[in-house]
């Protein structure tokens, strides 16, 4: 099915989960008694293929494939597609360490989308330390490689969240003295000066075993979750960039049940907890779920113009070879 097919009803959150490495369109109706509806596969993909990590761009979405070297971006409302070719591999070693993000620039008659993707190696030691940062830029069809000497680090398992064409990733100050990250800041990747901007403190300092989640609310306003994993695990603190507008009535989070993927909860204020549980065949479980507010976007998927690709240089690519060399030995 199409987005495009199913229109959200009042009091309808229509929502892309990733489970089973498919896609599914599911909606969420907080009028009345919370209800949970699974509406059908996404098909606008030209193949069968495996979808392993998913990124939302206000309507885009960004999938890395399983068992495919390309990437894809798909607008699902609008069934377009378009496939991206990377320079070079993103599974060293066969795990793929790399982190992604999707965004856009801002021109007088459209939106210019580009595709970040990076891998940064942290270690005490810093002769065991390297990163490498690329972007692709869907109007030239060409990747270019970033420099960027980070004094962040991000956290590899806290995927970014886009907000109005930029990235926001949970990070800390790097520091060659702890082995973790201690997500206590935001740091924003702008796509227009391709450039990470300086680290900007979260309202709390995190210990070792709690988990920051970094989401956005209705495309408008950054929200943070922050989870007490020993300390008090049913306890969970919400932080967002702004205030609510009092006509916003529903104020709520979804998520996972990570004892029970096929389980999504809903955390609303005054101790409002909900569990509704998904029905159906999702398929292969191994797949991490992943569950993403959706809102369809009319933006046209630019496709290449069929320019000849450019050749990267000898020392760029013995660049690359090296540091993924350095990463397989470790």
């Amino acid at each position: 099915m199409h987005i495009g097919q199913a229109a959200a009803k009042e009091g309808e959150f229509q929502m892309i989960m990733l489970m089973g490495y498919n896609l599914y369109l599911t909606s969420i109706v907080l009028n009345g008694d919370p209800s949970i509806e699974h509406k059908g596969k996404l098909t606008c993909l030209d193949k069968q293929v495996k979808i392993s990590q998913l990124y939302h761009c206000e309507g885009l979405l960004l999938c890395i494939l399983k068992e495919d070297s390309r990437f894809v971006v798909q607008n699902p409302f609008l069934g377009q597609t378009r496939w991206i070719e990377p320079r070079y591999s993103h599974r060293p070693n066969g795990w793929d360490r790399f982190i992604y993000a999707l965004g856009y620039v801002n021109k007088e008659s459209c939106r210019s989308y580009k595709f970040l993707r990076f891998i940064d190696y942290y270690y005490k030691a810093p002769e065991k330390q390297f990163f490498w940062y690329e972007i692709y830029d869907f109007d030239s069809d060409l990747w270019t490689t970033l420099d960027v000497t980070p004094h962040w680090r991000i956290a590899f398992c806290n995927p970014g969240v886009s907000l109005k064409g930029n990235t926001y990733f949970c990070a800390a100050e790097r520091n060659v003295d702890v082995d973790e990250v201690l997500a206590n800041s935001l740091i924003c990747f702008d796509f227009t000066s391709e450039r990470f901007g300086p680290l900007l403190p979260l309202p709390f300092s995190g210990g070792h075993h709690d988990y920051t989640t970094l989401s956005c609310v209705r495309e408008e306003k950054l929200a943070v979750i922050l989870q007490h994993d020993e300390s008090n695990p049913y306890e969970l603190d919400l932080w967002i960039t702004t205030k609510i507008e009092t006509e916003e009535e529903k104020k709520v989070a979804f998520g996972f049940d990570d004892r029970n993927r096929h389980r999504v909860i809903v955390i609303g204020e005054a101790g409002y907890l909900r569990a509704l549980d998904l029905v159906g065949d999702f398929g292969d479980q191994r797949c991490t779920p992943d569950l993403s507010s959706y809102v369809p976007s009319l933006v046209q998927i630019k496709q290449p113009e069929g320019r000849e690709r450019k050749q990267e240089s000898d020392l760029e690519k013995s660049r690359y070879d090296e540091n993924m060399s350095r990463l397989n030995s470790l």
